[in-house]
């Protein structure tokens, strides 16, 4: 997939625009993977702290490069079927970005109720041609079933698709303005790469907290600072479960099972199930749940559940039981 998204943009940009962000372990598999995107293009995390560290890392390696260009944030693990069109609403967004110094993010007509996406509430369309642009009216990041339902049943929530497009600059202002701690450790890394001080680099992106993006700063910006783009280009974020089951309908049986394995079942459906063929799985009365059955895991989870295989995965590691990461 990695290697699926550098594609998508050949097309219209060439290898020294793409940045890849990443940590330390995958960079040489990245390299391998893509070979002519210069090393000095890949950006290495000096450890995870989720979106809001990462994306402020960005904009703090970038400021003084490109500080007033825009920059985009594509995650590497999500499927898009219009490619064409996928292009043409980045183009525009820096066209947005340039002429108006606004954020600009990309936000999905929802089919179901998801609880492990982000929801982009939005006002008076403004551009409604082709490509459609909205006014922005706020952010809800993954909230519970029932409220999803509303959000469905109202019209004017969309799924957030984590593309927010902006320019180094304008990013660090936000995170001075939205969220100060934030912004203060992130203008001590653009000091110390300016001197090339990695332990000053690494202190500071250490002691920022562990949250996204989407909570540091869209839940707290100013809607007239921010456009948004709808997205109608086939996408799909195989990251999560539910949107997983949901993109596969092609494969799904007389229940709404999407399943990858021997599977026998009494009273189930809406279930996505993985697991090796050699396993006969049996499901009786399992309704909305993910199953999928590794060499050494199994996970069974309700599918509006599944982001929460982070916490598992933090019990893990505080429990030192790497085998399973």
């Amino acid at each position: 997939m990695f290697e699926e998204t550098v594609a998508r943009f050949l097309a219209d940009f060439s290898f020294n625009d793409i940045y890849v962000v990443l940590n330390e372990t995958l960079l040489a598999q990245a390299q391998e993977l893509v070979p002519e995107i210069p090393r000095e293009n890949y950006i290495v995390e000096p450890e995870k702290r989720d979106t809001a560290p990462a994306m402020g890392f960005v904009a703090a390696t970038l400021y003084d490069k490109i500080p007033d260009e825009p920059i985009a944030f594509i995650p590497s693990d999500h499927y898009i079927a219009d490619t064409t069109k996928f292009l043409r609403i980045i183009r525009m967004a820096e066209s947005i970005i340039r002429e108006q110094g606004k954020m600009v993010d990309i936000a999905i007509h929802p089919t179901f109720p998801s609880t492990v996406l982000g929801y982009t509430r939005v006002g008076r369309c403004l551009k409604c041609d082709e490509v459609e642009v909205y006014e922005f009216l706020g952010h809800t990041e993954k909230p519970e079933f029932e409220v999803a339902k509303k959000y469905l049943e109202d019209g004017s929530y969309l799924w957030h698709a984590s593309y927010y497009m902006w320019t180094p600059r304008k990013i660090l202002e936000a995170f001075s303005k939205h969220s100060p701690e934030h912004g203060k450790l992130l203008h001590e890394i653009v000091d110390a790469l300016n001197i090339n001080n990695q332990e000053r680099v690494n202190s500071a992106f250490s002691q920022m907290e562990k949250i996204s993006f989407d909570y540091a700063v869209t839940e707290k910006i100013d809607p007239s600072e921010v456009l948004i783009v709808k997205g109608d280009f086939g996408w799909s974020d195989v990251g999560a479960f539910d949107v997983l089951h949901e993109a596969q309908k092609h494969l799904m049986d007389e229940n709404s099972n999407v399943v990858k394995a021997n599977h026998i079942h009494h009273d189930s459906s809406d279930n996505l199930i993985y697991a090796n063929k050699g396993k006969l799985v049996a499901t009786i009365g399992l309704n909305d749940y993910a199953i999928i059955d590794t060499d050494d895991v199994l996970l069974i989870c309700p599918k509006s559940k599944s982001q929460e295989v982070k916490k598992i995965v933090e019990r893990l590691k505080n429990d030192k039981q790497d085998l399973y990461l």
